[in-house]
């Protein structure tokens, strides 16, 4: 097969719903890629989001954005996948696992057969359970298939932290692991603002109540997709901005530390399952694979975790 040269400026976005379209959007205004090709199972819709896209270049600089086919995504550096079910008011993420593994069954194929050698970043839900699916159908080294993970829910938490301490929220360092659905953990042990331990802070700026603060902000993070979901149908502006910095850390090679979905061997005992956890991500993907401390109640819960995703993964026929 020929070898094709990947073109670190060119992204391709699996597609065109919610989160595909404002995905296209956030990157079309980000300045880090000059190609972008939308595939969708209907082109039509694919080629109505990059045209209305497409007329806001005067305004931000060119970016040659078109419908395409997987054929266009040989040379990208990154391939965004979106596609899939939405996830409905009262419905888990788990709940949409059946009906998207069945659609990345037609996916994955496509990507495997055209000997990608880029980077793909699963983003449709659940994402975890995707990016197993993806790594098991590609047969791709595994630190070039990554998803989106916690990223958003560790920039949920930051969020609300920041407003309960009224500090920057930028200056807050914790991060959300495990499963990017309600099985997630919050790794308090290990937060801290700008150096200082997260109990201690919160004292400096009155907060004394750190057990029932920790719970109740836990479980807002958690809730909130579900909030919004009840409110608007979906989610898609916070996960677009999300996509848009792990695209920063792949493009720039910032070797930035994310909490991504990555395959996990033997940390924390854990074995041959994808979980989202800190990894330093570059332009080849995991360059390293990050534990953080975590409390004993942290490991349970992660384990815990770790349990919820493979007993799913049991029920699903990758043949």
């Amino acid at each position: 097969m020929k070898e094709v040269t990947i073109d670190n400026r060119k992204v391709a976005i699996v597609g065109c719903g919610f989160v595909g379209s404002a995905t296209a959007f956030c990157l079309m205004q980000s300045g880090l890629f000059s190609e972008m090709v939308l595939i969708d199972a209907d082109h039509d819709k694919a080629e109505g989001e990059a045209l209305d896209i497409a007329h806001g270049i005067p305004f931000i600089g060119h970016v040659d954005i078109y419908a395409g086919t997987y054929d266009d995504i040989v040379d990208a550096a990154i391939v965004i996948i979106t596609a899939g079910a939405n996830q409905k008011p009262d419905e888990t993420r788990l709940d949409l696992v059946h009906k998207n593994v069945g659609i990345f069954k037609s996916i994955i194929p496509e990507i495997a057969n055209r000997n990608y050698q880029g980077i793909v970043l699963v983003v449709s839900n659940p994402v975890d359970i995707l990016t197993y699916v993806t790594c098991k159908l590609s047969n791709m080294p595994e630190d070039r298939v990554i998803g989106s993970g916690t990223v958003l829910d560790t920039a949920r938490l930051k969020y609300k932290l920041g407003e309960h301490l009224d500090v920057d929220s930028k200056s807050v360092h914790a991060f959300i692991i495990g499963e990017h659905g309600d099985s997630e953990i919050a790794a308090w042990s290990s937060a801290n603002v700008s150096g200082v331990p997260l109990n201690d802070f919160c004292e400096l700026r009155g907060h004394f109540q750190h057990e029932e603060s920790m719970e109740r902000i836990a479980e807002e993070v958690k809730n909130c997709a579900y909030e919004i979901i009840a409110k608007k149908r979906a989610t898609y502006y916070g996960i677009a901005m999300s996509v848009r910095r792990i695209c920063e850390a792949i493009v720039r090679n910032e070797r930035s530390i994310l909490p991504i979905s990555r395959m996990i061997h033997g940390e924390y005992g854990i074995e041959g399952m994808v979980l989202s956890m800190p990894a330093v991500l570059g332009e080849e993907g995991v360059q390293t694979r990050v534990s953080i401390a975590l409390n004993e109640d942290e490991q349970k819960k992660l384990k815990q975790s770790a349990d919820t995703l493979a007993s799913v993964i049991k029920e699903l026929d990758l043949n």
